[in-house]
């Protein structure tokens, strides 16, 4: 499961077990990154967890990291919400998402240095 509110300089990911006849919470995982941008192509983020940072990321991820650590103290946000993700389930009769038929091969790249 993959929680990001479009403005957020972070994503949180649940990862869980198979429980008998359901399944439990196994971790948590926050990833920092850039904020999600619509493109023509879909949806566009940047992974900041790298080992060089501009300096008005890193503003951005020590705020980021202090609005997780707070979820996190309070059980607000995504971590209040454990047990009703666990049972969440993908519908089968959900179509599949695909890139619009006109995107290049250089649009669905990474951007250079991302």
């Amino acid at each position: 499961m993959l929680w990001k509110p479009p403005t957020a300089w972070f994503s949180v990911n649940a990862f869980f077990v198979p429980d008998g006849d359901g399944r439990r919470l196994r971790n948590w995982y926050v990833n920092f990154e850039h904020p999600t941008r619509r493109t023509e192509a879909g949806f566009d983020t940047l992974d900041l967890t790298r080992w060089e940072w501009k300096v008005e990321d890193e503003y951005a991820v020590e705020a980021a990291c202090g609005e997780v650590l707070a979820m996190l103290a309070e059980l607000s946000g995504v971590f209040a919400q454990a047990q009703r993700w666990s049972s969440w389930r993908w519908e089968p009769a959900w179509p599949t998402s695909c890139l619009p038929h006109g995107a290049t091969a250089a649009e669905r790249v990474a951007p250079e240095g991302g």
